[in-house]
């Protein structure tokens, strides 16, 4: 049994700030080793479920932030950018379920550190009309590999608005958030123990487990944070401008929809 085990920083146990999440602050080196400790967490309890195999993403920023050398060396590590699945990448290499560790909620949302793929550029995303977070575009992207969500952890708003899209996964609340840069954390021992626990125990239930899938061909919404932004992404002639702020473009499936603005949030470097 091979497991994907997906990790981003934002819900990890004690981060609360973007200092904490870039590349560049003193505050980041350190959350980053928390970064991989909660992989470390997540990789003994696959293995604890009897995974043979067990692949480690790099979900966050640039996917160079997990320290290969403190890695539990049974696992692989999927780093670099880019890739056409990113957060998702390793659904299309026979997985049986993928967890989902460090998550956040969406933009817009009132957990800590909400965004959705690129928090300079992207105010909101919605598929057919349904709001989007990270969770659901790559739970829904490794559905259309058929690949079940098994496990979650981070935050409680993002739990709060995934728990229906993945029933039968395994959620575990690292911390509690009270604003955008502010929370109440288990300590990163207790949270580990618990992300053991809890990826053992989504693998477990995998049998009931159903992939996430979404009704296709999508009607994709980007809302972004300027006018600018819209007109940069308007560059691409599929796009439809919808108002100042905002754009609609069609997608056959998850993957191309994902891909698509994925190209938008690195078009969106010249603006910075």
């Amino acid at each position: 049994m091979k497991i994907l085990i997906s990790v981003d920083i934002e819900g990890v146990a004690g981060v609360y700030h973007s200092q904490q999440v870039r590349a560049g602050n003193p505050e980041y080196e350190r959350a980053r080793r928390l970064m991989t400790d909660e992989a470390n967490a997540a990789i003994a309890g696959a293995f604890d479920a009897g995974a043979d195999e067990v692949l480690v993403n790099d979900s966050h920023g640039d996917f160079r932030n997990l320290l290969p050398d403190v890695l539990d060396a049974r696992a692989q590590v999927v780093q670099g950018k880019p890739r056409y699945l990113s957060m998702a990448s390793g659904c299309e290499l026979g997985v049986a379920g993928m967890c989902m560790v460090g998550y956040h909620s969406r933009a817009g949302g009132r957990g800590i550190l909400a965004h959705t793929i690129n928090s300079f550029a992207f105010a909101g995303i919605e598929f057919n009309g349904q709001p989007m977070s990270e969770a659901s575009l790559y739970g829904a992207l490794a559905g259309e590999h058929g690949v079940p969500v098994l496990m979650g952890s981070g935050d409680d708003v993002f739990i709060e608005e995934n728990r229906a899209l993945f029933p039968h996964a395994a959620f575990v609340q690292t911390k509690r958030a009270t604003g955008q840069n502010s929370g109440v954390s288990l300590s990163p021992k207790k949270a580990c123990e618990a992300i053991r626990a809890g990826v053992a125990e989504g693998i477990g239930r995998r049998a009931q487990a159903r992939p996430l899938q979404l009704t296709t061909p999508l009607d994709v919404l980007l809302r972004t944070q300027t006018p600018a932004l819209a007109d940069l992404f308007c560059q691409w002639p599929e796009f439809e401008r919808v108002d100042a702020t905002a754009l609609r473009f069609g997608a056959r499936t998850v993957e191309a929809a994902v891909r698509m603005l994925n190209c938008c949030s690195a078009m969106s470097a010249m603006l910075r």
